[in-house]
């Protein structure tokens, strides 16, 4: 099972409002983060992610290598918003990330993903070992790989202004924000919502989806995965694991549930809620551990990160840039890290 590292350079209470270096709460994102070459810059370059992205690939087995490969090359076999890459490469490069920052000797005092993020987050709070994590990751895949086509459109509308356009297939499927939403379902009813909500002056724009993932068009699939995930050994969390499917700290009874887990491509995601009640909890750094900056754009926009009480640091760029990119954003969060009170060691990357 993967381990949190002994050593602790800074402890604080959560709740406390004191001087301390306030506790570290991992962001993890999931579906519509990835880019194109995202983190390659950090493969070689920085040894505890290489050494955490080898040991995913290979663990996926034959398909892992050629998951590395499409990865690395500028002509990749397969599209990288094909379900058996986005899915396959954004819980391998958030779990690599994530392992870096802890190998500067952070502890987190929680953890919060968004969709496939959640498993990563499973990992790290020890619900499920890596080997078994990656199991579920690779059979979802399979199963998600072989439903209806779909898509997901973000748009800038409440839920409730959102309800006269759903049906039983288009659905809100995930919930960031107060006016940040995300429809979701087969592809051919989501043109005609999209259609109506663009006439109607709403702003709309397509994710790097081709699946309905959190709608109805996946539950046959996601039921399927049941069997599969059963098998599979959990454990509560330690730390505390906030999930984007319950709004809220994710308990014993439910995070050991095999069917909370199978379920989640059809689930909705409820990550703004989430990220409120993890807010509301105390004072953080939020370490977004994944690919671009989306989650800590969200983190910026609510009060508790706008009045200072906690902050927000990404450790990648906000899109593909120059590998060295990649390291100065590693950089910039160590630094980040550094002036709050955490003791990491220099340098943590290769020179830029």
């Amino acid at each position: 099972m993967t381990t949190l590292p002994d050593r602790t350079t800074a402890t604080t209470d959560p709740g406390s409002d004191g001087c301390g270096p306030r506790p570290v709460a991992l962001l993890l994102p999931g579906q519509g983060a990835q880019y194109e070459g995202m983190a390659v810059g950090l493969y070689g370059a920085e040894p505890v992610f290489t050494a955490a992205m080898d040991e995913v690939f290979a663990l996926m087995g034959a398909e892992g290598g050629r998951v590395r490969s499409d990865w690395l090359s500028e002509r990749p076999a397969v599209p990288l918003d094909d379900v058996t890459r986005a899915q396959a490469l954004l819980f391998a490069v958030d779990h690599a990330l994530a392992r870096m920052v802890l190998g500067w000797g952070i502890r987190p005092a929680a953890v919060l993903g968004h969709s496939v993020g959640e498993v990563v987050g499973a990992v790290l709070t020890g619900v499920l070992a890596l080997p078994d994590a990656v199991r579920l990751q690779m059979d979802r895949i399979s199963r998600i790989s072989a439903a209806p086509p779909g898509g997901m459109l973000a748009v800038a509308a409440r839920e409730e202004e959102l309800a006269p356009y759903l049906s039983e297939q288009v659905v809100v499927g995930v919930v960031n924000g107060a006016k940040q939403c995300v429809l979701a379902g087969p592809e051919d009813e989501l043109a005609v919502v999209e259609a109506g909500l663009r006439v109607d002056g709403f702003l709309c724009r397509r994710t790097r989806a081709v699946q309905g993932f959190h709608s109805p068009g996946l539950a046959a699939a996601a039921a399927r995965s049941l069997p599969t995930v059963a098998a599979l050994r959990f454990s509560p969390p330690d730390p505390v694991l906030f999930s984007g499917y319950t709004a809220g700290p994710l308990g014993a009874a439910q995070a050991t549930d095999p069917a909370f887990w199978a379920g989640q491509p059809a689930a909705p995601v409820l990550f703004g809620p989430a990220l409120g009640a993890l807010l509301d909890s105390g004072r953080y750094v939020l370490v977004e551990a994944g690919p671009g900056q989306g989650l800590t754009a969200l983190a910026r926009r609510r009060p508790a990160v706008v009045s200072g009480r906690s902050a927000a640091v990404p450790t990648l760029p906000a899109r593909r840039g120059a590998p060295a990119d990649d390291r100065r954003a590693v950089l910039a969060a160590a630094d980040f890290l550094r002036a709050e009170g955490y003791g990491i060691d220099a340098p943590v990357v290769a020179p830029v």
